[in-house]
């Protein structure tokens, strides 16, 4: 990190990798530049629509699985099982759900007499196929840890509250859900420095396209260090960006967690 710092106040030469010093310079082109402004909001809104949505739906399938759920082992391991796929496989599946000339989905919707979905020519489209492939794969992580805070609440707590008359539904919000507040917030803090990080599955899936339609912070970067104009420089100041955000994001996590500890003590 302290070499991207580094590359982050220079100008690399494309051809000859001739080093000149610039200073702050990208950071300044970086505040006038709309690509990158547009990556950045394209990011924010992947963390406000897959965080929620993997918290939501890996906190069902963690109360399902708590329950008297048949073949559980299996069922966990299938959910679980798309986390431990490495990025670039995930877009590879997903190209292959979502190509607009061959996908499995394109063949369903013919099969179905429905409207084929432009996934790759339209960019609502796109960013809703980078969307829902990283629901299926965060949605595992999401749900092993719910499931863990879920085994780890006493049950006496639920047995007191139905002796009091309390519903199911009162149980789950008046005593299961406050003691998952830990679990919810390492989540939430998880969650949001993995979408401020993502790019192989977006790169791959859609490469930042159609336009800059997908294009968030990480394969910006990759784009603009390595793509035609091989600015390093600047590519490396935005890398310098993504990693204050992530800094900033697990600077949280630390105090909270320090505070619980403390707190414990």
């Amino acid at each position: 990190m302290g070499l991207a710092l580094v590359f982050s106040l220079t100008e690399i030469a494309p051809l000859s990798g001739e080093v000149g010093w610039v200073g702050l310079a990208n950071f300044a082109t970086m505040a006038a530049d709309p690509t990158f402004f547009r990556s950045l909001l394209n990011t924010a809104l992947f963390a406000l629509v897959t965080v929620p949505g993997s918290m939501a739906i890996g906190l069902a399938l963690a109360l399902l699985m708590n329950s008297v759920l048949p073949a559980r082992p299996l069922f966990r391991t299938v959910v679980y099982l798309p986390l431990v796929i490495s990025g670039v496989a995930v877009g590879l599946i997903g190209s292959l759900l979502f190509n607009e000339t061959s996908g499995v989905l394109r063949a369903l919707a013919l099969a179905l007499g429905l409207p084929v979905v432009p996934w790759q020519s339209s960019g609502p489209a796109a960013f809703a196929s980078v969307v829902l492939i990283t629901l299926w794969v965060r949605v595992g992580f999401c749900m092993i840890i719910y499931l863990a805070a879920l085994q780890a609440v006493p049950p006496e707590l639920h047995e007191a509250a139905q002796v009091e008359g309390a519903s199911g539904w009162q149980r789950f919000h008046h005593v299961t859900l406050p003691l998952l507040g830990p679990a919810t917030f390492f989540l939430l803090i998880m969650s949001v420095i993995y979408s401020f990080n993502v790019f192989d599955t977006v790169f791959v899936l859609t490469g930042g396209g159609p336009g800059s339609a997908t294009e968030v912070l990480g394969t910006y970067a990759y784009d603009t260090a390595f793509g035609p104009a091989r600015d390093q420089g600047y590519g490396a100041a935005i890398g310098v960006v993504v990693f204050v955000l992530t800094m900033v994001f697990t600077l949280v996590q630390w105090r909270r967690s320090r505070a619980a500890r403390d707190g414990a003590l």
